[in-house]
């Protein structure tokens, strides 16, 4: 239902040059099925999404290259009046910040009416007859009375149930999630996933999960999507991707992860350095100045190939952190 190819995307940076912050990045993905978008924070994860519905900042973002197809049409050669009707009707946002993705001067009410008033051909009383509904589907209690309210006088749990009421609204097909969780505790992160995966299931649609956590894609997700500095270096299904991890940096995360087994009092495994900036990126592999192992010039210049390892697993061959491969192409 969805296929990205060659996604290229820039932002124009000091003294008006351009840098690339997602570059080349393809994926896809199948009706009813969970995609895991994972990274360290500034990878290019949240501007991916963006620009599934256009939604990059404009003029300082622009799509270099490539195409996202959606039921076999081109997203990024449509109108913005044809992309009006997209967004919220067949792919629904739930953002990452609910504060902000809310209006603060209009009451939840009103603005939850729009979504069905835009996207439906009702009156104003029957919209609010569907907001209260949609309300009273993702837990909200008394519905009545919040939809009175501002987002402001709303816990931060309510707020991200509220974003999630409108992205879910018009039942779309796809549901992009980024980060949904990253600004609740632990208790309300656990509450908020369980709603999005159980309305997912209701609903038949498909789920684009952008997280920097593992244990929720584990628990979550069907295919796996490994990010690093604006690329895509591993992706495949989330159990073979788990167990057999191939790039250095998708061992580096998942060594990360505390466990209960083993000895305690133990220092985690960290990932050395930090991620670079996107001025500073290797036209090659990426991840060589954090890598333990020694990279030949060949490497650092020229960029590896994705290569498939096994069935629909497929990782950036850089010879140094993918194990040996051989590049080919």
């Amino acid at each position: 239902m969805l296929e990205v190819t060659g996604l290229t995307i820039a932002f124009e940076g000091e003294n008006g040059q351009e840098v690339r912050v997602v570059d080349g990045v393809d994926f896809s993905l199948e009706p009813g099925k969970t995609l895991g978008l994972v990274g360290e924070s500034g990878c290019g994860k949240s501007v991916t999404a963006l620009s599934l519905l256009q939604l990059l900042p404009k003029p300082a973002g622009k799509i270099l290259s490539g195409s996202i197809h959606w039921h076999g049409k081109n997203l990024l050669t449509q109108t913005p009046k044809a992309m009006q009707a997209v967004r919220g009707r067949e792919i629904g946002m739930i953002f990452q910040e609910p504060l902000n993705a809310l209006n603060p001067v209009h009451t939840i009410g009103k603005q939850l009416d729009e979504v069905f008033l835009t996207h439906h051909s009702v009156s104003p009383a029957e919209a609010r007859i569907r907001t209260l509904e949609a309300l009273r589907k993702v837990g909200i209690p008394d519905p009545k009375t919040r939809a009175c309210e501002y987002p402001h006088q709303l816990s931060g749990g309510m707020r991200q149930r509220v974003v999630i009421a409108m992205a879910l609204a018009c039942e779309p097909s796809l549901i992009i999630a980024d980060e949904p969780t990253t600004a609740l505790d632990v208790s309300i992160q656990a509450q908020v996933l369980e709603l999005i995966t159980g309305l997912q299931k209701e609903l038949g649609s498909a789920l684009l999960l952008i997280t920097h956590d593992l244990g929720v894609v584990a628990q979550t997700c069907d295919q796996v999507a490994v990010m690093y500095a604006g690329r895509i270096v591993e992706y495949g299904p989330m159990p073979v991707i788990f167990e057999g991890p191939r790039h250095a940096y998708t061992r580096g995360l998942l060594a990360s992860i505390p466990s209960l087994e083993g000895p305690t009092q133990t220092k985690l495994p960290v990932i050395d350095g930090m991620v670079p900036g996107l001025a500073d990126l290797n036209p090659g592999c990426r991840f060589a100045p954090r890598s333990t192992l020694p990279h030949q010039q060949e490497w650092l210049e020229n960029r590896s190939p994705m290569v498939e390892v096994g069935s629909g697993h497929w990782v950036e061959s850089c010879p140094a952190c993918s194990g040996g491969l051989v590049r080919s192409g």
